[in-house]
């Protein structure tokens, strides 16, 4: 009976997989167990149907605009001190352990974040988005993925480089793109549409659709035809 209703669950969230039959009762019935607790700590919290894990953080809850079956995991800190809406589609998901900083100066209020419809992050994630964080549909990345929207200035020798400023131009991701673990994303960086991204990648140019990119710093190793 459960492993037919997860079934259902699975198709009604567009996912096209098939339960293997090879997985234990026992875990099906846990992860109802824990989806559960997690409902009902979103609708607790959130007075919304979201899946939030243990010890999580949001702060300025006005500011957050969540879609369907979003899932946000234990000890999560979601700053929604933005200039912007914090977007977060239908079925997103922010694994353990990570962290949004939408303003990180009191000198300029930040940008903040949009996350797709079906796209997921795994635990340790680090959101620097002063500079503003768009990440498209169907984006899957794996653990200890950091964004870092803003860059220091340090071209002027007369003056201290935490005194001369910053970059704030963003960082953009488009549309059905896997991210490797370890993954570095800075200032200005955009990554096209159906691109992978290799594990340990420090990504600092503009990327077209169809890449297969990697390196420090990232270079199109092969395009995807």
């Amino acid at each position: 009976m459960f492993r037919k209703q997860l079934q259902k669950i699975v198709h009604k969230a567009g996912k096209s997989y098939q339960i293997d039959p090879s997985i234990p009762d026992q875990l099906i019935i846990r992860s109802f167990y824990v989806r559960g607790l997690m409902l009902v700590r979103g609708l607790l919290k959130l007075r919304k149907k979201v899946f939030l894990g243990r010890n999580v953080t949001i702060l300025n809850k006005s500011n957050f605009v969540l879609g369907k079956n979003v899932t946000i995991e234990s000890y999560t800190i979601l700053d929604g001190y933005a200039s912007q809406k914090i977007f977060l589609g239908d079925n997103a998901k922010i694994g353990s352990f990570s962290k949004l900083l939408s303003t990180s100066h009191f000198s300029k209020l930040g940008v903040g974040l949009k996350m797709g419809n079906n796209s997921a992050i795994g635990d340790y994630t680090h959101f620097g988005a002063p500079g503003g964080i768009e990440i498209g549909d169907n984006v899957i990345m794996g653990s200890y993925i950091s964004f870092h929207s803003e860059n220091h200035n340090f071209l002027d020798p007369s003056k201290l480089i935490r005194e001369q400023g910053v970059t704030s131009r963003g960082i953009k991701l488009g549309n059905n793109i896997w991210v490797g673990a370890k993954v570095t994303f800075l200032d200005g960086c955009e990554v096209g549409n159906n691109s992978v991204v290799a594990a340990g990648a420090v990504v600092n140019g503009v990327y077209p659709d169809n890449s297969v990119i990697g390196g420090v710093p990232a270079k199109v190793i092969k395009t995807i035809s």
